[in-house]
């Protein structure tokens, strides 16, 4: 009977470049500078690494539609690489990928990466979702942008617990103060600079009720991890290693844009794969006891919602519970501690992976002054698609002795 990967599999590096206008840099060039920090943070010999996966969403033309130019790039040893993408959630996937090859006890250490490079792109992020995304939606669904797709997400909730136009827009303006005061802390953060309520409340409406503010931004980073037994990272001298808890995916069968029963103010996907995480990680009380969160906050209102999907907050009081400050740094769950999506932008293949790198960082202590009192079990939360048919990995990571 299978038991899940719990405690099987240890996080014992991991690397993360500064995110932003990376003008000076390829893909292949950020990758390096997230693998350097990964390999002298573990301390291993490159030559430990039995296996690499890598994620990338749009970057076809600077990297190709195989791992092989991953692989020139590191110069391992000859390694299997295996190139993965699955929407937002590809720098999970991954993850998911190196963490099941060594709690599978296929190898004793493998490498997870992910970058993306859509600055030179010319990706704008907001308006041009459609030619971007290649067949999926310039074919069948030409007209949608993601921010009027998520706007419909924020209307739909408002309808359903009757929240008033004022108070909704109070307490997504309210997601993107709090996430901007932490990125102004992180110095690998896009953007790092505050915004007050009414600077958010003011700016100009995307698609309403989704301002400015209310949006990520479009960026360059790569984000690596080196995993390993629990066994090995004890004879490599540590004692109580960061340690992989849960990885969960839920993928979209169509059944919410199929059927009636889905009202567009949730993601059964990000429901589901949080269930799934919690009981394999021996959670019965997620509000209880996680101690902070990375949720793929590509909108405000988006990350709003996926505070009621991974059952911390009540339904229809997520609201109600972000203007109170549940989720700012010093609430009972910080939420984008680093700052999220709204400042890190979001440069597809790597965002899971950086998720996972500030959980890291608050599990070892080293966060700087961003850094919480004694958290015991962080989770990061990647939503790909739209809310009408979306991808969702889920995360969750741990000391050793949680």
């Amino acid at each position: 009977m299978a038991t899940g990967i719990k405690d099987k599999v240890a996080i014992i590096g991991m690397g993360c470049t500064r995110f932003g206008e990376r003008w000076d840099m390829g893909p292949e060039e950020l990758l390096v500078e997230a693998l350097t920090e990964c390999l002298e943070d573990a301390g291993v010999d490159p030559g430990d690494i039995e296996a690499g996966w890598i994620a990338t969403c749009f970057d076809e033309q600077a990297m190709g539609k195989s791992a092989l130019g991953a692989s020139m790039t590191v110069r391992l040893p000859y390694i299997p690489f295996t190139r993965v993408e699955n929407f937002c959630a590809s720098g999970t996937e991954s993850f998911r990928g190196a963490v099941y090859a060594v709690a599978s006890g296929a190898y004793d250490m493998c490498l997870a990466m992910g970058v993306e490079k859509l600055k030179d792109a010319g990706y704008g992020g907001l308006p041009n979702l459609g030619s971007n995304m290649g067949s999926l939606n310039w074919l069948w669904m030409p007209n949608i942008t993601a921010p009027g797709a998520f706007a419909q997400l924020a209307t739909a909730y408002a309808a359903k617990y009757k929240v008033k136009a004022d108070d909704l827009k109070r307490a997504i303006a309210h997601v993107s103060v709090k996430s901007h005061a932490n990125g102004a802390k992180n110095p690998k953060a896009h953007l790092r600079k505050a915004v007050t309520m009414d600077q958010v409340m003011a700016s100009p409406i995307i698609a309403y009720p989704l301002g400015l503010f209310d949006c990520c931004g479009v960026s360059d980073g790569a984000a690596c991890a080196i995993v390993t037994t629990v066994e090995k990272a004890k004879e490599l001298g540590i004692e109580n290693p960061v340690t992989v808890k849960a990885v969960q995916l839920a993928v979209s069968n169509a059944e919410e844009m199929s059927f009636n029963d889905w009202d567009g103010s949730f993601f059964p996907t990000t429901s589901l794969a949080s269930t799934r995480a919690y009981n394999e990680a021996g959670i019965t009380d997620p509000r209880e006891e996680i101690s902070m969160m990375e949720v793929h906050d590509c909108f405000s209102i988006t990350e709003m919602v996926t505070y009621e999907d991974l059952h911390i907050s009540p339904r229809g009081e997520a609201w109600k519970e972000t203007l109170e400050g549940f989720f700012d740094a010093d609430g009972q769950i910080p939420a984008q501690i680093d700052g999220g999506l709204k400042c890190f932008g979001h440069p597809i293949g790597a965002s899971g992976l950086r998720m996972l790198y500030e959980m890291y960082l608050q599990l070892l202590g080293r966060a700087g002054e961003r850094q919480l009192d004694n958290p015991r079990y962080g989770l990061t939360h990647n939503l790909g698609g739209m809310p009408f048919m979306s991808v969702c990995s889920i995360a969750i990571v741990g000391r050793r002795d949680s």
